[in-house]
């Protein structure tokens, strides 16, 4: 990938966290803190990445993406907008009466959704039973899906792990969020998960860690992880909780879900710039 294709998915990223912004304050409040910290990894996949077709949102042999940690909907929501799978109007009706954009992101809703989640776990879940499903239709295609590092926490995903390492699903590429925070605080003072490492490649995957805003490092990482042929991998994402937008990072975990009032949007809307 060379400078001029970073440098526009770096601004990409920029567009799709002034979305995010602009999309949660319309209805005042939601999981801003996730959303921000999943942007980067989100718009590197879908713009260019997976083998996908905006006019042809169900086009068979895809790749797909499961956003198991749901709650971040916002941020997918977004990045489908910029992409062109949804109108910036549709956007500003997240989470409202009658919308198609429920705050966990529902398949049946919206075109350029793979998976309906929301359930912690669950996701990922069905992202192991997608790849396998395109392994036994020998299909071409490969499943991405990203998991929160609090979401790790659930025994599901590991039940998961270990199913998708015995299948030995090459065709899986895995993400997690790796913030160190969740809702009511970090990591390591509910249950730490650190080395998140060691603990997927105890469980038959192939891990790669990168900065999780580095464009460059996560693309490589990505191809690095498609010449892996007996196992799924996992990229472990260091990334920031509400990246983009330094009040909001200021937070804490308590921009996991928050409020943004009107002097915040103005704040951030002039940094994201």
């Amino acid at each position: 990938m060379n400078r001029e294709e970073i440098l526009l998915l770096e601004e990409k990223a920029k567009r799709v966290r002034r979305l995010i912004i602009k999309e949660i304050a319309s209805i005042g409040t939601g999981h801003v803190g996730g959303s921000l910290s999943a942007a980067d990894a989100l718009v590197l996949l879908y713009n260019k990445v997976m083998n996908i077709d905006v006019n042809n949102p169900k086009m068979e042999g895809r790749d797909r993406f499961v956003l198991s940690k749901g709650h971040a909907g916002a941020g997918l929501y977004a990045v489908l907008c910029e992409k062109g799978y949804i109108t910036e109007e549709t956007l500003y009706t997240l989470n409202q009466n009658n919308t198609t954009l429920p705050s966990h992101c529902d398949m049946n809703k919206v075109n350029g959704i793979d998976m309906t989640t929301g359930s912690l776990g669950q996701g990922f879940s069905a992202a192991v039973g997608m790849a396998l499903a395109a392994k036994i239709a020998k299909e071409d295609a490969y499943i991405y899906t990203m998991v929160g590092d609090g979401e790790c926490q659930e025994g599901q995903i590991w039940e998961a792990a270990l199913a998708a390492s015995s299948f030995k699903l090459n065709n899986l590429i895995g993400f997690v969020d790796y913030n160190k925070l969740q809702l009511d605080g970090p990591l390591k003072e509910i249950i730490e998960m650190s080395p998140m490492d060691k603990k997927w490649e105890a469980f038959g995957w192939n891990v790669i860690d990168v900065d999780g805003h580095n464009m460059e490092e996560m693309y490589n990482a990505i191809m690095r992880a498609k010449e892996c042929k007996d196992k799924p991998s996992m990229i472990i994402l260091n990334t920031i909780k509400g990246k983009g937008v330094k009040s909001i990072e200021a937070q804490g975990f308590k921009n996991h879900s928050m409020t943004l009032t009107e002097e915040i949007v103005k704040e951030a809307l002039e940094e994201l710039k």
